[in-house]
């Protein structure tokens, strides 16, 4: 079914895009299986050979999925709450990010067509995340990812700010994911993953709205994964707050809600009605699709197109809007 639904869209795009895939490196992956959430931190290790992570290490058995589907681009993103690199040193991370940023390249190279990178840089020491960034930049990558903090400070955090003069100035797209709540609270069922991600979602997007960064570097392109989580949903207590509590808004020039449209979102919100009600509230032209591969578990084409909208306008989520932000500044 994916495959013929696809060849509808690309009447009205030229390319079905997956903004939300996930690869993984092998020492990366390795180094990092007893500080991960996905593990609980080392007590449930995750084998490499079970069969959706499998699919992380080899770009062959992407693509047949890739094919299966109907899908003709994966933006590939490290799937860090497996292999995250923030419980290193700033030297031990820097080597692993690069290892990371260099297993993409590997992977593009090889199927330039099929594949676009992401960047991941190192967080720990700022001036070894700038370099990293301009050791990557003959890779042509377009994409940086970027988890929702680093050790508690979310990306708003003043600590960033040359990380982000960088990203304005070279005009990068953000992909923004989390690599995983670390209370303990959220292990419990698995919860780091079902309601974790999304409040991390929403700390991030705060983060960047109250202190300051959207209005500071205007014109950011900056992709949410899973929808932007439940910030999206809920945005009249945060206009309330603002309202009636004007100290709160000493870094912003609009009400909390008008920033919504400031980020772009991936479609994957495992819900068609939630998907129809973001695109509601954001608009059709601020979202792409986003499959969270191979993680998910669910065919993207199939879920875009069970939401109430036009051939046309599905294409610009499968494939046309990430185009757009694909293309060279």
């Amino acid at each position: 079914m994916s495959v013929s639904v696809a060849n509808r869209f690309r009447c009205h795009c030229d390319k079905c895009v997956d903004m939300h895939t996930h690869f993984l490196q092998r020492d990366a992956f390795d180094a990092s299986q007893s500080h991960s959430v996905a593990t609980c931190f080392g007590k449930n290790p995750v084998p490499g050979d079970l069969g959706w992570v499998h699919k992380m290490f080899d770009p062959a058995l992407q693509l047949e999925d890739m094919d299966a589907r109907g899908i003709d681009m994966n933006v590939l993103t490290s799937a860090d709450a497996v292999q995250s690199r923030s419980w290193a040193s700033p030297d031990e991370e820097a080597r692993l990010s690069a290892l990371v940023n260099d297993e993409c390249l590997r992977w593009v190279e090889r199927h330039p067509d099929r594949f676009a990178g992401t960047i991941s840089p190192p967080l720990g020491d700022m001036a070894m995340c700038l370099a990293e960034l301009e050791r990557c930049r003959p890779m042509g990558f377009r994409v940086i990812q970027l988890p929702a903090n680093y050790r508690g400070f979310y990306l708003g955090h003043e600590r960033y700010g040359d990380l982000w003069s960088y990203i304005a100035e070279n005009r990068l797209v953000v992909f923004i994911h989390p690599d995983g709540v670390r209370d303990m609270w959220f292990q419990d069922y698995a919860m780091w993953n079902s309601i974790g991600q999304s409040i991390e979602e929403v700390r991030v997007m705060t983060s960047l709205m109250y202190e300051g960064v959207l209005d500071r570097f205007p014109g950011l392109r900056i992709v949410m994964a899973h929808g932007g989580g439940y910030m999206p949903h809920y945005m009249g207590r945060l206009d309330r707050n603002v309202t009636d509590k004007p100290f709160t808004a000493k870094n912003l020039t609009k009400m909390p809600s008008e920033y919504l449209r400031d980020f772009y979102y991936d479609s994957c919100t495992y819900d068609a009605r939630t998907l129809e009600l973001l695109i509601e509230r954001v608009g059709l032209d601020r979202v792409v699709m986003g499959g969270d591969y191979p993680a998910a578990m669910f065919d993207p084409i199939d879920f875009v197109d069970e939401i109430r909208a036009s051939d046309e306008d599905k294409a610009k989520i499968a494939g046309a809007t990430a185009l757009g932000l694909l293309e060279p500044a």
